[in-house]
């Protein structure tokens, strides 16, 4: 998922900024030539959108600058590899600069740069011979595909032991227990992995719970809980995911802390954005990742529903601020009623626990059968149907019915993702297995 959104964000960076109604001032435009590319700087009184191409015979570079005007109309000579610059009014407020070229076919790379102690805004334009070091293409390895990457989170823990159950149970540590055994699970499920935000009885703050996901580049979080009431009658699961509200007052501390921060919203950094380009950033990026946390809580939600009874039959939204991440999908389950006597009864039962972490890893792996980030292994696997699969290679021993159980899939339905009209399986044989329920 963050990688998707970051080639949402990424694409919104290449289409800004757009210039203001009023005309953009070309204050000056400098050119100097250097070892291996020409620069061309136009000095500019704000931001102002631009489309370079080129035109051949004779070889040229034409940069339009939308609702834009020259403050003077005296150009800079020629450098490198520009003979000389031209400029012209077109309809529509259009202004054409032309550069024509000494040789016959360059590669232009441009960047709008923001306001610095020295300039203020800035077209930098640079100019880069064919052929040149700077533009052969180097052969390389396509990158190995990765597996999804899960952040479980156990609640609470060292000097906040979270809620008590009648029997002295506290929630810090049988979180911990179940967290323990969902990593487990998703280490075995081939094309994923787990990482714990801690792995002890050690206390982290909400924020550093989300910055370690987030230096992971984890592509879920799920924060694992045990609800408590005054009543004991209390019970049931619930799952959460952020509310609006909530994003949008965490957006304004991203804002407001953006210029001391190295961090990135979804592979694309804040610090050199404007007010309005960096609050559209992370107004995509924290739409996005709710809308898929409301996805994703609702398939787990759903495998809860089958194994235990549900507090709330919807996923909730809340202000939990350790789902407040603006780019990583993220929900928090409330496991149980830790209060509930009963409740905190089957808590205790390290078979319970195998079965809760089961129904949240089937929840999850429903949601990366439909959203797979696109450079992973889970995103290139399919089986015959086209459905999104792992991949088993028979060993000794194993039979399709056995295989079948430990993926929690149907038998029939494994049949069918690979054209097999029998049982009849042999050792070494590649089998999909698919993600979808």
């Amino acid at each position: 998922m963050t990688r998707s959104i970051r080639a949402m964000l990424i694409f919104v960076c290449l289409l800004a900024p757009v210039a203001a109604g009023a005309d953009v001032q070309v204050q000056g435009l400098r050119l100097w030539a250097g070892p291996d590319s020409t620069r061309v700087v136009m000095d500019l009184s704000e931001p102002a959108d631009h489309r370079i191409f080129t035109l051949s015979d004779p070889s040229r570079i034409v940069v339009d600058l939308t609702q834009s005007e020259l403050a003077h109309r005296r150009l800079p000579a020629g450098a490198g590899v520009v003979s000389k610059i031209r400029s012209g009014k077109r309809d529509g407020g259009l202004l054409r600069i032309v550069l024509d070229l000494t040789v016959d076919a360059v590669q232009p790379r441009s960047v709008v740069l923001p306001p610095n102690d020295k300039y203020g805004h800035r077209l930098v334009i640079d100019l880069f011979p064919e052929g040149s070091s700077a533009t052969k293409s180097v052969a390389v390895t396509p990158p190995e595909k990765r597996d999804v990457l899960i952040a479980v989170d156990p609640g609470h823990g060292g000097i906040d032991p979270g809620a008590s159950g009648r029997k002295g149970t506290r929630e810090k540590n049988v979180v911990l227990k179940i967290a323990r055994r969902l990593a487990q699970q998703i280490d075995a499920q081939p094309g994923m992995r787990a990482m714990l935000t801690r792995t002890g009885d050690s206390f982290l703050t909400h924020r550093n719970r989300m910055k370690k996901a987030r230096e992971e580049r984890a592509d879920f979080f799920i924060s694992i809980h045990a609800d408590a009431f005054k009543d004991a009658r209390a019970y049931g699961s619930s799952v959460y995911a952020l509310s609006e509200s909530a994003a949008t007052d965490e957006a304004a501390r991203w804002l407001a802390e953006r210029e001391n921060a190295a961090d990135l919203i979804g592979g694309v950094s804040l610090d050199d954005k404007d007010d309005l380009l960096a609050s559209v950033l992370l107004d995509l990026s924290q739409n996005a990742a709710i809308s898929a946390s409301l996805s994703a809580g609702d398939l787990v939600l759903n495998e809860l529903g089958q194994i235990t009874r549900l507090r709330r039959k919807q996923v909730q939204q809340a202000n939990f601020l350790v789902l407040k991440s603006p780019d990583i999908p993220s929900i928090l389950v409330e496991t149980a009623f830790i209060s509930n006597p009963s409740e905190e009864k089957r808590l205790l039962d390290p078979a319970y626990q195998e079965k809760l972490a089961a129904s949240l890893m089937r929840g999850i792996r429903h949601y990366f059968a439909q959203n797979a980030p696109p450079d992973t292994r889970l995103a290139h696997t399919r089986s015959n149907d086209g459905v999104p699969a792992y991949q088993h290679t028979i060993g000794s021993g194993e039979t399709l019915s056995e295989i079948a159980e430990r993926y929690q899939v149907n038998v029939q339905r494994l049949r069918a993702a690979n054209d097999l009209r029998s049982d009849r399986i042999r050792v070494g044989q590649v089998l999909a297995i698919p993600l979808a329920p």
